[in-house]
């Protein structure tokens, strides 16, 4: 692993597709920062709702700013690609547009991976908020005691990573669409340690965003059953390249896919769908799997409020079992399955 020198400096780097009305937000909370030595590399993936326009005022107001403008929509993956190729630094600090980074994110990360050459990325626990910055979950400290191959900081902004490990690794694969994110910190536990900070420096914002273009759920499904099929491959020690290589669609995707999708909708304050979209598509049994997946995504439709209060419940019991993983403060090491 190549050390690092003590002056090394920053690219934040931020895609942004309609991002209004918390897209202000975002640009402050990263131009507020107490590290101030840093370029802010944006990217408008094509905007409909006039971010790109709000985009260039801050340019305007701060040199920091470099701003990309695009004329045809990359997606998450091509986006993601496109802010690391253009920044200049041998830092990279990502941000997304909707969410918030606390005032100490930049200088907390960049001590870790200054005072520890071997580390190549480290990421951050996070609070999720609501539209108007309401803090409606704490963060997962459980996540930091358990072996598992799913990475405790599941908020792909609140990581800084080595752009050296992020070019020996491949960067993102176009592949692993929708867990972009999750697929690279796997690669650069391979080549290097992975380090989470275990305080919530990071909040990520669930919100309806009116103006997104709309996705086709079946490529959505998928592509989370991919994830959890290779994290699957992940925790019994093996690779799951060949998964991304296979060809077709499934038929029936894992239970647990559904939960994921309502989950964005169900802390967003909404009502989430997805009964009958797990009967339809559901690759359901006579297992834990499928009988949690049935009695959530009821739950979720029929009373939303309900079910957020006990997952609050199920969140805090789960942090007192941890028990010193929550009280520590020290950044951890985290780590997924060794290979066989």
């Amino acid at each position: 692993m190549r050390s690092s020198s003590g002056n090394e400096l920053i690219s934040v780097v931020m895609p942004v597709h309609n991002a209004l009305p918390h897209l202000d937000a975002a640009v402050q909370s990263i131009l507020d920062q107490s590290h101030r030595d840093f370029e802010f590399v944006i990217y408008d993936d094509a905007s409909t709702d006039g971010s790109m326009e709000r985009l260039r005022e801050w340019a305007e107001k701060d040199a920091r700013i470099r701003l990309f403008e695009g004329k045809s929509n990359l997606g998450l993956v091509g986006s993601s690609s496109f802010v690391v190729e253009h920044s200049t630094h041998p830092l990279i600090a990502r941000m997304d547009a909707d969410d918030l980074s606390a005032p100490h994110r930049l200088a907390s990360e960049l001590t870790v991976l200054r005072d520890s050459p071997d580390v190549g990325l480290v990421g951050t626990l996070f609070d999720i908020i609501d539209h108007d910055d309401n803090v409606i979950r704490g963060p997962d400290y459980w996540r930091l005691a358990r072996k598992s191959p799913f990475v405790p900081f599941a908020a792909h902004g609140s990581i800084m990573f080595r752009r050296s490990v992020f070019d020996e690794v491949g960067g993102y694969r176009d592949r692993c669409q929708y867990w972009e994110d999750q697929d690279l910190v796997v690669r650069i536990a391979a080549a290097s340690a992975v380090m989470v900070i275990p305080r919530p420096l990071y909040r990520v914002r669930q919100w309806t965003r009116p103006g997104k273009a709309p996705t086709d759920p079946a490529q959505v499904e998928n592509a989370v059953d991919l994830l959890y099929r290779s994290m699957a491959r992940l925790a019994e020690g093996q690779g799951y390249d060949d998964l991304l290589e296979a060809q077709g669609s499934p038929t029936r995707v894992d239970p647990r896919v559904f939960i994921a999708g309502g989950s964005r909708v169900l802390w967003a304050g909404g009502r989430p769908r997805m009964f009958g979209r797990l009967l339809k598509r559901g690759r359901l049994g006579f297992d834990r799997s499928s009988a949690f997946a049935l009695v959530w995504t009821a739950w979720a439709a029929s009373s939303p409020s309900t079910l957020r209060l006990f997952l609050r419940g199920i969140l805090k019991a789960r942090n007192l079992r941890a028990g010193s993983a929550a009280a520590h403060s020290e950044p951890m090491r985290w780590a997924p399955p060794p290979k066989r």
